[in-house]
């Protein structure tokens, strides 16, 4: 006996799979049909991973081949899951914004903070709009280094919606959980309250039009980090490092939770603070304290660009702790240096828009941790 592969395609036209409106062959279910004398094997794909449903099939195509072909079939149903992907925008993007950009760090301690400021003020001297969200929950700092710790945002009127105003500080606009407590209250919130909270300074204010928001997140890797980027569609990220093997180790790990597949947000690069020590007496001198070129070579290993090398100068401390960032020093060696890094910056930033489709957010699809992160 020989099994007609058309006559089992025009019995299988019979089923329905629950669920869908057509029969399992018009529907697209039925992959491939293959007959060898008296056996038959029925690739199917289902959009559903219920289990009742997958016996069922392989139940009915069984049954209908035996009834309306042949009862001595030999008969192998394989199914193969396939859940079809939502054509759904993760995160909203926030009108008038152009460019979002994530400044990390794997490990605390490595001058994140101070080289988002400095970015900013740097790209507002170069004519751009710029904003700043402070999303280092923990430890905002960025009241402090734009000498705005007293300030506090007004609420404004805009469309009939009430909305926070950005503080305002060297033409740069500015939102911290900082603004909103006590300098000497710690912030002792879990996860989805910290998650609020940078919800509403995010999609609660008056951004207006930016071409760039630079997002200073916490340290490390993290419930934060997840909730940022399942808010907002990144433009790209800009991690930042010192050059010693311990902090080039969470750097490392920063850029790879970017760089996952089931995150995918780009990395411009990888900036180096406290390359090295120059004394202001001995300009010529250089000292690497902590070691050479440590980040660069870990661009180059991971494949993104570096972006350029801070060294330690006391004025940058001094700086942020006067609540002035140190670029915004004329003529200075640190103006220079965070004018090469912030071109290296635009010019990245640039290149991916030009090269890439905008970025998504992330869905979280189960509470598992990132391994659990699914992008659509």
């Amino acid at each position: 006996m020989k099994l007609d592969r058309k006559e089992i395609l025009k019995a299988l036209e019979t089923i329905t799979i629950a669920g869908e409106g057509k029969n399992m062959v018009e529907s697209g279910a039925v992959a491939n049909v293959i007959t060898f004398g008296d056996e038959v094997v029925v690739d199917l794909v289902l959009h559903t991973p219920a289990m009742h449903i997958k016996k069922r099939a392989e139940d009915d195509i069984k049954k209908t081949i035996h009834e309306l072909v042949s009862p001595e079939a030999k008969i192998k149903v394989n199914i193969k899951v396939e859940t079809p992907e939502k054509n759904e925008i993760k995160g909203r993007a926030i009108p008038g914004i152009k460019n979002i950009i994530a400044v990390a760090s794997g490990k605390g301690g490595v001058g994140k903070s101070t080289v988002t400021a400095n970015l900013a003020v740097t790209l507002a001297k170069m004519g751009f709009a710029v904003g700043v969200l402070d999303a280092d929950i923990y430890g905002p700092s960025m009241p402090i280094m734009f000498d705005v710790e007293n300030e506090k945002p007004i609420s404004i009127t805009v469309d009939g919606k009430s909305k926070m105003k950005p503080v305002e500080s060297y033409e740069i606009k500015i939102l911290s959980i900082g603004f909103f407590t006590a300098p000497s209250q710690a912030v002792i919130w879990r996860g989805p309250m910290a998650a609020k909270a940078l919800n509403q300074m995010i999609f609660d204010a008056d951004w207006g039009e930016l071409d760039f928001m630079l997002i200073d997140l916490p340290p490390g890797t993290g419930d934060i980090h997840l909730s940022i980027m399942q808010s907002l569609p990144i433009t790209g990220a800009v991690v930042v490092s010192t050059p010693q093997a311990v902090a080039l180790a969470d750097a490392k790990k920063g850029v790879s939770m970017f760089m996952q597949d089931n995150i995918n947000v780009p990395v411009l690069g990888i900036i180096e603070n406290m390359a090295y020590f120059t004394p202001e007496e001995l300009p010529d001198n250089k000292y690497y304290i902590f070691g050479q070129e440590g980040a660069k070579n870990l661009a180059e290993d991971l494949n993104v660009p570096f972006l350029g090398e801070v060294p330690i100068v006391q004025s940058i401390r001094e700086a942020g702790d006067y609540g002035r960032p140190a670029a915004l020093q004329t003529a200075s060696v640190i103006e220079t240096v965070f004018e090469e890094i912030t071109r290296n910056v635009v010019q990245e930033t640039v290149n991916r828009n030009e090269s890439l489709p905008a970025t998504e957010a992330i869905k979280i699809t189960t509470m598992a941790g990132c391994s659990a992160v699914k992008k659509n």
